[in-house]
């Protein structure tokens, strides 16, 4: 068997008959020379037949020319028909050349074509005996022309196998086009090997077929290992490119500068990517308005962009281009794809705002105030609503006095004038204004914001009233000397009429005064004091003292103004000590100190000057003064002073010379705290009335009949709970607490009772000082042991108890609670209640 094992013999034949071979010989130094192509004998117009390498011939040629019209030349060296041709027996020929203008260099190739005839090999029977032998096979590339008009079957190539020499051999093909979808493409002879396609195929559908071919004897022994037998599917232009969108809707400001990008527009192929039949170049077909052009297309990305910076919306405010897209890299035979492109032009703020006129006249009454005087309409050519077209006015003159104020209306885009503070005619017949107007949104172009165009000057007229009295300032000031003589004129308040400008004819009235001081003169509207003012009683101190005041002309029309009276202070108050009664613990505190205020103004206040007059010789003895600062003095008392109630008179000065003395009441008491001292005073100072002394009886009288009830309740008893056996040595005694306290009196013998202020040997114990809670007393039942109550008599002869001294020990936890007692002597109270009325 031959080394080369299977081979194949391609006669193929291209969809149309364009199957084409391309031999190129490229031999060196030959390459310029000629270059044969094999072509059919039918050639279809706009049909590629082959392809040169003009690079290795001539590589910086610029210029490519064709001798013959019927074909033409790409730059990559691709050759087309320009029309359709038919190739006679006799060969054809045509020469490229090739140009290159900057170094004026030429070179030519000469292309020939070929018809070349297919040749169909006669299969002859061989014996059927194999002799087995190592078969080698090698897959040899097919390819077809997609939508090939026939005629069908159409033959693509033959199959042959080195074994077909000497043995019968059966061809056979499997895979995608034979029996598998679609089915019945392609089919093979049995006998021959011929291959062949049975209808036109579509690339963009089915770009390669991969069948693998068998060769088998009738027996059905394989000779050969399947082959596989790749058949692609060449590229027809037959696809136009498409847009990605019908109709595409970019935008652009108007004041876009030169080169802008707009948008983008895309455009897809459906041959075969990488080839001249998908190479798309972008152009604009037409643009609506047609003059002038103002964009244009990159041919390669699609990009749109702005070529003119003359873009005006006001002009035109929407564009309309027919974009084009045509493959074969733009050349005139490529397919063509149209799509629609809006373009619209946004607004930008490239108009000022203008008055109409540049000035108005506009007239008010005197006192009118919040009111429309008038509105300025002016013009832009901006999108109507935005802010490039809304407009502020401003006062840019002539309203210092704050009168006027201008506001827009957001409907009409107009600017109102209105009067917020009322105008005097008598003191302006007529007001000028210069009005600025400019955009809510800033300029674009570049001009000054504000110009001749933009601002406008208003006159506003003032009309005359007939008006009432002025009471201008409204507030008037005074000032008059407290202590002033009653019935002593002062200037008042003056009111004007504003058309004479003075006060004649006006009547003046009081409306109000707070301490009724003045009377008012209805002519002149001088004051007059009614009464002594006094600026210590006006409240808050050291304020104005305020008149309300009513100005009346002779049409009673009235205006209302106030008085301000500064009242004058005169040192008319002396110096004033605060205390009335202190309290010195001797030997604790050595001193106290003396505060003195004064009402009058500090001009005739601190410092003062404390001293003690002329006294006792007792009270000069034990008593000395020594200044502190500018409002005390320190008052101190000597070693020998004895606890008692002193009365010292202190005079105090002020820096005019205004004085007063005091009558202090000093208690020089033997006490830790100052507070003691006043409660035992309090105490011992007690003055019980007719109905006290009644009451308190009544209360012993109570309280006797309790205990006789519960003594006779324990004696009775015969069953139940009964009465602590140490009753006997408990006491009820006087308490100085609400609730039982820490008290205590212990008694030997029996029960016994006390009253306030006395002593009784039979008891001892503690009691507070003073009486508590308005003197009300508590009764308390205590254990105690052996104690005395000892009487001690204090510095203002007051009778105190003191607690117990000597005796046996008090028990503290012999204290029975409140529930005990109340759940003891309930029950009994109940049974004498019950026997009093069964009795």
């Amino acid at each position: 068997m031959a080394a080369a094992g299977l081979r194949r013999s391609v006669r193929g034949a291209a969809c149309r008959q364009l199957l084409l071979t391309l031999v190129i010989f490229s031999l060196a130094g030959e390459a310029c020379k000629k270059v044969i192509l094999n072509v059919p004998s039918k050639l279809e117009a706009d049909k590629i037949i082959g392809r040169v390498n003009l690079e290795e011939c001539f590589r910086s040629a610029d210029l490519i020319q064709s001798s013959d019209p019927d074909f033409r030349i790409l730059s990559d060296g691709s050759v087309y028909t320009a029309r359709a041709v038919v190739l006679s027996d006799e060969k054809r020929s045509f020469t490229i050349r090739l140009s290159d203008k900057r170094k004026q260099t030429q070179k030519e190739v000469t292309v020939l074509l070929e018809h070349q005839k297919k040749v169909l090999k006669t299969r002859h029977t061989r014996e059927t005996v194999l002799r087995r032998a190592k078969r080698r096979w090698a897959p040899i590339p097919c390819s077809m022309q997609e939508n090939s008009l026939g005629p069908f079957p159409l033959f693509l190539q033959q199959v042959e196998s080195d074994a077909a020499q000497n043995y019968t051999v059966f061809y056979s093909i499997s895979g995608r086009g034979v029996d598998q979808e679609p089915l019945n493409l392609f089919y093979i002879e049995r006998d021959t090997g011929n291959l062949f396609c049975t209808q036109p195929v579509d690339r963009e559908e089915y770009d390669v077929f991969d069948l693998i071919a068998y060769a088998s004897t009738a027996d059905g022994y394989s000779a050969d290992l399947p082959l596989p037998l790749p058949i692609r599917v060449e590229d027809e232009n037959d696809n136009h490119p498409v847009f990605t969108e019908a109709i595409y809707n970019f935008e652009v400001s108007e004041s876009s500068r030169l080169g802008t990008t707009v948008g983008v527009v895309c455009a897809t192929d459906r041959d075969e990517p990488d080839t001249m039949h998908t190479r798309l170049k972008y152009s604009i077909l037409q643009q609506t308005p047609r003059s002038p052009g103002l964009f244009s297309v990159h041919p390669s990305t699609g990009v749109i962009t702005t070529v003119s910076h003359y873009l005006d919306r006001e002009v035109v405010d929407k564009y309309s281009l027919i974009m084009k897209v045509q493959d074969m890299d733009g050349q005139f035979f490529g397919l063509i794809g149209t799509s629609t492109c809006i373009i619209t032009v946004t607004d930008s703020n490239d108009n000022a705002p203008t008055f109409r006129q540049n000035a108005y006249e506009a007239f008010v009454e005197e006192n009118a105030f919040n009111v429309e005087i008038l509105r300025i309409p002016v013009e832009d050519k901006d999108l109507i609503n935005t802010a490039n077209w809304r407009v502020n006015f401003t006062i840019l003159k002539g309203n210092e006095n704050g009168h006027f104020k201008i506001s827009t209306d957001k409907e009409t885009n107009e600017g109102v004038l209105c009067v917020v503070k009322p105008l005097n005619y008598e003191e302006n017949h007529q007001v000028n204004l210069e009005i600025g107007v400019n955009n809510e949104a800033p300029f674009t172009r570049d001009i000054p914001r504000v110009t001749a165009l933009n601002r406008a000057l208003v006159t506003v007229h003032v009309r005359d009233l007939d008006e009432g009295p002025e009471c201008t300032p409204a507030a008037q000031y005074v000032r008059i000397k407290e202590n002033l003589a009653v019935g002593s004129k002062i200037n008042g308040y003056k009111a004007y009429d504003p058309e004479t400008r003075n006060g004649n004819g006006l009547r003046y009235k009081k409306l109000h005064d707070p301490k009724g001081w003045i009377t008012i003169d209805e002519i002149s509207g001088s004051i007059i004091t009614s009464k002594i003012l006094d600026r210590e009683v006006e409240t808050p101190k050291n304020e104005l003292y305020n008149i309300t005041v009513l100005a009346i002309d002779k049409d009673n029309r009235s205006c209302t103004g106030t008085l301000a009276v500064d009242i004058e202070d005169v040192n008319d108050n002396p110096p004033e000590i605060l205390q009335e009664y202190v309290v010195i613990c001797k030997p604790k505190m050595g001193y106290t100190d003396i505060l003195a205020v004064d009402p009058d103004e500090p001009v005739h206040g601190a410092p003062f000057y404390f001293s003690l007059p002329n006294t006792s010789p007792e009270i000069s003895r034990l008593w000395s003064l020594t200044k502190v600062n500018d409002t005390a003095a320190r008052l101190s008392y000597q070693k020998n002073a004895g606890f008692q109630e002193y009365t010292i008179p202190i005079t105090v000065k002020d820096r005019a010379g205004q004085a007063a003395t005091k009558l202090l009441r000093v208690n020089l008491c033997e006490c830790t705290h100052p507070a003691q001292c006043r409660v035992t005073s309090r105490s011992a100072g007690v003055v019980l009335g007719k109905w006290a002394i009644l009451a308190i009886l009544l209360g012993i009288a109570l309280l006797f009949s309790v205990l006789l009830t519960l003594v006779c309740g324990v004696l009775g008893a015969t069953k139940g709970k009964r009465f602590p056996e140490d009753l006997a040595q408990q006491n009820l005694i006087i308490s100085n607490t609400e609730a039982p306290g820490d008290d205590r009196v212990c008694s030997a013998n029996g029960f016994m009772t006390q009253t306030a202020n006395n002593s009784s040997q039979g008891f001892c114990g503690t009691v507070g000082s003073g009486m508590k809670n308005g003197g009300q007393e508590t009764i308390e039942m205590m254990k105690g042991g052996n104690q005395t109550l000892e009487s001690c008599r204090g510095a203002g002869h007051h009778h105190t108890l003191d607690s117990c001294r000597g005796g046996h020990t008090e028990v503290d936890n012999c204290r029975y609670t409140y529930s005990e007692w109340h759940s003891f002597t309930q029950p009994r109270l109940g049974e004498e209640s019950i026997r009093g009325h069964t009795g």
